[in-house]
């Protein structure tokens, strides 16, 4: 999202650096937008089309790919039909101009019925409980950190993520001058980066997270501290339960002393502008729909929601297709289980089923078993639980294409492989990020370098989507399929596509994104609005331009019948003796919890030289008084187990992690034969998902546990 100053010399990126005159960034800049030019350079990065013929690669022409999907494919649907084929889409789809606008053709359009994604082990919980609280899946409230004065962060470590599900310039500066003008508490396992730079750091035990603020609502009730505002319904229902969960019923459990749990709550309510902020850590673990929701119930009860300096609803320039609501799930209804998988049973949730669903229904023969799988930017074999599973299960295959610029671990698996373009080969404007920002801003970006003849990846889209359905890949027409789609997303907006399509001269993500920016809350309506904006106004602002902070908006954007939010919403409060149990459980001697790194993107960017100097970063953090139980010492090559399975990786001493909790980064593991991965393959590091158990979720979402995994290390 930051705004870059690209020098260009001779055809090549000469150097980049921050635009000071960006809208947004001003400036600011972090080593990933940094390696751009890099990124475009690289030589593994695949330029032309690859098939496999007899083991062996061979680079063809755009029409021979195509061909070879269409032979490839055809049969298993004629064969199996298109039950047997699935999609996964992976999470650089987030940050590509064309695949954040198109996928939803490939998956709304194809006929596949049942499609994967990182989605579920990563922000499932939070869709889930924003869904059944503001009838929004994707309406998800962050924290104003330009405006409060007291921050506590929650499982989540902006100084290596930059922000997650919060979109803010120079985040770590803006948490600084929130030390300077008031107060930040980390509550997390691990002593982070973001936790040395803020005033307080607690130790909390992985997992109960969710006991933790059960004990703070409790706290808010009994001392008189609520405060809700207008538009809440549940107040009562949840002071009844919460009467239920004192400080002292969770203080052993969460290692967080009780009367330290009710000064919080005391601080929270008794700072005029304070907000609670939860991520990751709390997405990923046990009970992540439970405490992604007991999060917005805090912020809710101090009456520190949607206000400034509180939690408050982005307002996006251009709206996003990703957060369209669900058929058959308008109002935030708890219907979900509408289906369930072949093999496991695993129950429906907001349209997906865990991601490591995938490997079984590949592996287990009988009616309904998977036959062919395309991949969108994705390496489920490194980003997903029991990925060294779905390793072994990819040759099982009977087709698989794939859409990506490497051969990584998953893609390798791949009878063809159709490249995209390099973030400098294409326009940029962010989509989805947008929906998470603390201000409201539109940027575009030319194109750094022309793409040639070479297609995009939204016409790669179609044209996949156009086979799924019986034409040949290469017969597809693409432009028909395209204005199709903005035909539909014009309807959405209560508007003729057929009629706006006339004053197009090409269709595309730009069509698109001026579309989502003209009928966006800034918009010009296509006229009803003058003076509103426009793509060809944006591009005539190459600094962007700054709509202002976030603004209240309830109850106008809640998406529940009787616009009110939902506080208390049943099927979350039916989890409730889950985490009960839980309290009763003996702790575990040693749980692992995974890590970010700012010079790392999930399972993506570790080909990219600049960004993998330094020290090995693939390294388990364990608490010395651990480590003598252990008998390990540093640099130690220890082997890590779980039920799942186990991995070796060197081991770093340090005070900076609470004692019976070790931690992993992850998205390494690039040690696989086939893969053209030069950089990453000179330091892989080892794989954290390996000793993820792929049946252990979150009940209620259907999100993988990554966090709070017991584990053995010897």
């Amino acid at each position: 999202m930051c705004g870059l100053v690209i020098q260009v010399q001779d055809g090549r990126v000469a150097g980049i650096r921050g635009n000071r005159d960006d809208v947004w960034s001003h400036g600011h800049i972090c080593p990933k937008g940094a390696a751009l030019g890099v990124l475009h350079d690289d030589p593994d990065r695949i330029r032309q089309p690859l098939i496999k013929v007899e083991g062996q690669w061979q680079e063809v022409s755009w029409d021979a790919a195509f061909r070879r999907c269409t032979e490839l494919l055809t049969p298993v649907i004629e064969q199996y039909g298109i039950g047997a084929v699935t999609a996964y889409t992976g999470n650089p789809l987030a940050h590509s101009f064309s695949l954040a606008r198109y996928a939803g053709v490939l998956l709304g359009m194809s006929g596949i019925p049942v499609t994967y994604s990182p989605g579920t082990v990563d922000q499932w919980p939070k869709n889930l409980s924003s869904h059944l609280m503001y009838g929004g899946w994707w309406d998800f409230p962050v924290p104003d950190i330009e405006r409060t004065d007291l921050l506590v962060i929650m499982g989540a470590n902006p100084a290596a993520s930059q922000g997650s599900l919060l979109a803010a310039p120079n985040v770590m500066g803006l948490i600084d001058a929130i030390c300077k003008r008031g107060k930040v508490i980390v509550i997390d396992p691990v002593r982070t980066r973001t936790a040395d730079h803020a005033d307080e750091w607690l130790p909390i035990v992985p997992g109960t997270d969710a006991a933790l603020l059960l004990a703070v609502t409790h706290t808010l009730f009994a001392e008189d501290l609520v405060a809700p505002g207008p538009h809440v319904t549940g107040v009562d229902t949840m002071r009844r339960v919460a009467a239920e969960w004192p400080p002292s019923r969770v203080s052993a459990v969460t290692g967080i002393d009780e009367e330290r749990i009710r000064a919080l709550a005391r601080e929270l309510a008794g700072t005029e502008r304070s907000v609670v902020y939860g991520r990751i850590g709390l997405c990923n673990q046990e009970f992540g729909s439970l405490a992604s929701w007991l999060v917005d119930v805090v912020n809710i009860l101090i009456g520190h929601f949607d206000t400034p300096g509180g939690a408050m609803f982005p307002r996006p320039a251009a709206w996003s297709i990703t957060t369209q609501p669900l058929p058959g799930l308008e109002d935030g209804a708890p219907e979900f289980g509408r289906w369930q998988t072949r093999v496991r049973g695993a129950k429906e949730v907001l349209g997906q089923v865990p991601v490591s669903c995938m490997v079984e229904e590949i592996a287990t023969p009988g009616e309904g078993q998977l036959k062919a799988l395309i991949t969108i930017a994705g390496n489920p074999v490194l980003s997903s639980p029991g990925g060294d599973k779905l390793d072994e299960a990819l040759p099982m295959l009977e087709a698989m294409i794939s859409v990506d610029n490497w051969l990584n671990e998953t893609t390798r698996h791949a009878d063809v492989i159709l490249p995209g373009l390099s973030p400098l080969e294409q326009p940029h404007h962010d989509d989805l990020v947008l929906q998470f920002a603390i201000r409201s801003f539109a940027n575009y970006s030319a194109p750094v370098f022309g793409p040639g003849e070479r297609p995009h990846e939204w016409e790669i889209l179609i044209r996949l989507t156009g086979l799924c359905t019986g034409t040949p890949a290469e017969d597809v027409d693409v432009a028909a399929i395209d204005d199709g789609f903005f035909d539909y997303l014009a309807f959405t907006q209560g508007l003729d596509g057929a009629v706006l399509r006339q004053d197009y001269r090409h269709g595309g993500p730009e069509r698109m994104l001026d579309l989502t920016l003209r009928t966006g809350p800034f918009g010009d309506r296509y006229g009803d609005n003058p003076g509103g904006l426009t793509l060809d106004l944006l591009k005539a602002n190459p600094n962007g331009i700054d709509f202002g902070p976030m603004v209240p908006q309830l109850p106008g954007i809640l998406g529940t019948a009787d616009k009110k939010i939902r506080l208390a919403p049943q099927y979350l409060l039916d989890d409730l003796s889950r985490l009960a149990a839980r309290l009763e459980r003996p702790a575990e001697p040693l749980v692992l919890v995974n890590r970010r790194h700012l010079r790392s993107n999930n399972s993506w960017l570790h080909n990219v030289p600049a960004l993998m100097k330094g020290r090995d970063r693939c390294t388990l953090l364990m608490h010395p008084a651990d480590a003598a139980r252990c008998r390990v010492t540093d640099d130690d090559i220890v082997t890590v187990k779980s039920e799942s399975g186990e991995i070796k990786v060197p081991v770093e001493i340090t005070e900076a992690i609470r004692p019976g909790v070790v931690s992993m980064p992850h998205g390494w593991g690039h040690d696989k034969p086939g893969t053209r991965l030069s950089v990453a393959n000179g330091a892989p590091g080892a794989n954290t998902n390996v000793l993820s158990p792929p049946r252990l979720i979150d009940e209620p979402s259907g999100n993988g546990v990554l966090n709070g995994i017991p584990v053995t290390v010897s």
